[in-house]
């Protein structure tokens, strides 16, 4: 009897991680959500029965069960540094020949992908089971947020496959995609609650979160973007060992793409500068990074910057209007949030018509009045202002 509940058990756990990689790295889901659940409650109620059975990396145990009572502080075993920014394509062309006359001649190209506006953060896997989910925090030491990150689905408690490294810190960006963020602050509007300005800095405080079970009904999203320590590596590039992190399971930005110098890295800019807007998640610019991972240690880092990428950032998009009335929502509990009505403006693709006022202390020191002329951004925010 026992072992045909441990093979159940086995056989559960198995289905519901092949339903994940399907659902999160391909995007192609064979089964309903409906379904899904059916599965997960099968397998919860066999390991209530049998607790013995119970393992950390059972895609029942994504939540636990109390708060923590505050954070630990862990060491990067390889910095995780900030990337430079650049606005402009004087600077890309300067970043490009850096990098060209550093590798002294030799061809290398460029890994190209949207800038995520989410959190960094750093995932350690031994064995193929995650240990750790760090913060970058000062880039040398973050913020153990591992409670918090089982409980984003995307991420797998255990890689897939056997050939993977016996260590690998995967580094990528935790994200509020923006349909379920739009949804999030409804409901928080509803219940009379200020709604988030936007999606980064929402995400930021939702992962300092200390009860991981306020943090699993966000649906929160990662895709990786890196790697820190890998031991050992068998990859030359980063494009080689990108498929083999979709192999096992860790979920990247579909829309990456390889380019070779300044002109192809101008030519992505100008594609994805309107293109970004039809994005499920906030972006705001284009991170390049050299594909060799023996060129970037040729290339080295700065104190405080990698060498060999840089993040191209969009201007703040913003445009005028006037404004025509100040009207007010009113949520459940009776607060009270002011809200200019202006003429219609485009911003980011979409036509705006309103922008929040967020408080009445903000709208004094704006000295918002009917018929004034104001500029409205709506540059990493879902709510224009």
């Amino acid at each position: 009897m026992q072992e045909s509940v441990e093979k159940r058990v086995a056989q559960l756990r198995e289905e519901l991680r092949k339903h994940d990689y399907a659902y999160y790295v391909l995007a192609k889901p064979v089964i309903s959500d409906r379904e899904y659940d059916r599965i997960l409650e099968e397998l919860r109620a066999l390991e209530q029965q049998h607790p013995e059975l119970i393992a950390a990396d059972s895609p029942t145990q994504r939540v636990a069960g109390e708060p923590l009572p505050g954070f630990t502080h862990v060491q990067h075993a390889v910095p995780m540094l900030s990337i430079d920014n650049t606005y402009d394509e004087a600077q890309v062309r300067e970043f490009d020949r850096r990098v060209r006359e550093g590798l002294g001649g030799e061809p290398y190209q460029y890994i190209a992908d949207p800038k995520i506006d989410g959190v960094a953060v750093s995932l350690t896997y031994e064995k193929g089971q995650l240990v750790h989910g760090l913060t970058r925090g000062d880039g040398f030491t973050g913020d153990d947020i591992t409670h918090n990150i089982k409980t984003i689905p995307s991420v797998p408690l255990r890689l897939y496959g056997e050939d993977h490294p016996d260590v690998i810190d995967v580094r990528g960006e935790v994200f509020w995609p923006t349909v379920e963020f739009q949804k999030f602050n409804a409901e928080r509007v509803k219940a009379g609650q200020e709604a988030f300005a936007n999606p980064r800095n929402a995400t930021a405080g939702t992962l300092k979160q200390l009860d991981p079970r306020k943090v699993a009904g966000r649906r929160l999203m990662f895709y990786a973007h890196g790697v820190g320590r890998v031991e050992p590596l068998p990859f030359e590039t980063f494009t080689e060992l990108a498929k083999a992190l979709l192999h096992w399971g860790i979920p990247l930005n579909p829309d990456q793409v390889l380019v070779e110098g300044a002109e192809g890295m101008l030519k992505v800019v100008e594609e994805w500068r309107e293109r970004r807007f039809e994005l499920p998640y906030m972006a705001d610019g284009l991170v390049f990074k050299v594909d060799s991972f023996a060129q970037r240690d040729v290339l080295g880092r700065t104190s405080r910057y990698p060498r060999w990428c840089i993040a191209y950032k969009y201007e703040a998009e913003q445009g005028e209007s006037k404004v025509l009335n100040v009207d007010f929502m009113i949520g459940k509990l009776g607060t009270i949030t002011p809200r200019a009505v202006m003429e219609p403006v485009l911003l980011s693709g979409t036509t705006v018509r309103h922008a929040t006022l967020h408080n009445f202390d903000q709208a004094e020191r704006l000295d918002v009045r009917v018929g004034d002329t104001v500029v409205v951004e709506k540059a990493g925010e879902i709510i224009p202002q």
